[in-house]
């Protein structure tokens, strides 16, 4: 199969360091549609297990920080720092529990885990599938091959996105192929 694309190049503006601890209180029928609520909704691959909660509970992510941006941004970085990158270990259809239980896993792997918690944080949240143009950067993802990260909804700044396997918010780099 060969494609073509055009693919359009946007500045994305600089999200905050953090919001004000009112943004939980935004996540209401108000600031929320019906396209909100089914990305709180468990998945397929994004739903609780008793390996995920272990996995909150040792890694302290049961209850949320500060506000969500900067409890997201600690959740990214803690999905980074506990688990290793390496492929082979799991599979396209390959549960969560597989990347939990071993503490390695892919970007999907990692994605879907991100997911899993900011939903049981309340926080509507989706995965992203493309590319990200590696340009000479030390990524964890490989260069040649699709990529996945996640975007979760914040009230105050919309869909923002977060990729958990290389710890960096998505900007010009990542290419959005499907959500």
């Amino acid at each position: 199969i060969e494609a073509q694309a055009v693919v359009e190049i946007g500045n994305f503006p600089e999200a905050p360091e953090a919001l004000d601890a009112l943004e939980w209180g935004r996540y209401n029928n108000y600031n929320l549609s019906d396209d909100h609520f089914d990305m709180l909704e468990p998945s397929k691959f994004a739903r609780p297990s008793p390996e995920l909660l272990s996995f909150m509970k040792i890694a302290e992510l049961e209850k949320p920080d500060g506000d969500p941006l900067s409890a997201l941004k600690k959740l990214q970085r803690t999905i980074y720092d506990s688990f290793e990158y390496k492929s082979g270990i799991t599979e396209v259809h390959s549960p969560i529990e597989h990347a939990l239980d071993q503490r390695l896993g892919v970007c999907q792997d990692f994605a879907h885990i991100m997911i899993t918690v900011a939903r049981q944080w309340g926080i509507p949240t989706r995965y992203v599938s493309g590319y990200l143009h590696h340009k000479g950067s030390r990524d964890r993802s490989r260069a040649d091959a699709t990529h996945a990260w996640v975007e979760s909804y914040l009230p105050s700044l919309g869909w923002i996105g977060f990729d958990p396997t290389n710890n960096i918010m998505p900007r010009s780099r990542h290419i959005r192929a499907a959500v």
